[in-house]
């Protein structure tokens, strides 16, 4: 099911059981009743309960949003680290140069594809994408310079293998969901706290209070839901992409 489907609807769900115990509940109140009697003091505390979860609502998106861009970099700096050891290689002979390139363009081609679909799936790497990693440190480890100019690229080379693994590191870290539980069970009593409330408030019938009630709760079961697809950065919509490989990489892409 398509996400924005999932959020669709959400929305008219959050609108429609708001809506409904409006209606109800208004069909209960007797006539005598003065919605004018509300306390102060519980329009202040709706108000103060509303505030302190929008600041709530607004750390995670935060931190959500946060945590997809760092995902992002990591990608980044792995395809970085990978494209400069093959143009550094180019000063060893071919034969050695073409085994790295082909090393790096196997290790690339699965993490832009069988890879990616387990990260998305299960929030987690391969251990595939491992062994095909640690064969291009192999290669670049293994070859022995022949003279002082080949020597000098030895060391940057294996630097920028240990940068893309670290990389790789990083993008492993945060390749699952990075909202607890607990935030979640906070997130989603503060919303029904929070809707709840308008109840207090003693709203009417009237097109003018319905629509505001409506709206209110859709915006809450948006923004939860903008939380949830931004929490997975390689698994939802709003997520970490294999554009700096494919970038790096552009043949691989065909």
């Amino acid at each position: 099911m398509s996400e924005w489907l999932v959020l669709a609807l959400a929305m008219a769900a959050a609108c429609a059981v708001v809506l409904t115990i409006a209606v109800i509940n208004n069909r209960r109140v007797g006539e005598d009743d003065d919605p004018t009697e509300t306390p102060d003091v519980m329009e202040y505390m709706t108000m103060m309960i509303g505030v302190v979860y929008a600041i709530v609502l607004g750390l995670a998106i935060a931190g959500v949003w946060e945590g997809r861009g760092a995902a992002q970099e990591s990608v980044r700096r792995e395809a970085q680290a990978l494209h400069e050891v093959v143009v550094r290689s180019e000063v060893w002979p071919d034969g050695v140069r073409q085994r790295i390139t082909a090393d790096v363009d196997a290790y690339v081609r699965h993490v832009v594809g069988p890879e990616w679909r387990a990260m998305a799936e299960r929030g987690e790497v391969t251990a595939e994408g491992d062994a095909l990693l640690h064969r291009v440190r192999r290669t670049v480890a293994a070859y022995r310079p022949a003279d002082a100019h080949e020597a000098e690229a030895y060391q940057p080379l294996v630097d920028q293998v240990a940068a893309a693994d670290d990389a790789r590191s990083a993008r492993a870290d945060t390749a699952g969901e990075t909202m607890p539980g607990v935030v979640w069970f906070g997130l989603v009593t503060g919303a029904l706290t929070a809707v709840g409330l308008i109840f207090a408030l003693q709203i009417r019938r009237t097109f003018r209070e319905l629509l505001l009630a409506g709206l209110y709760s859709a915006l809450i079961a948006f923004l939860l839901f903008l939380i949830w697809t931004i929490d997975a950065p390689f698994g939802r919509g709003v997520s970490a992409t294999t554009e700096p490989f494919l970038h790096h990489f552009p043949h691989l892409g065909d």
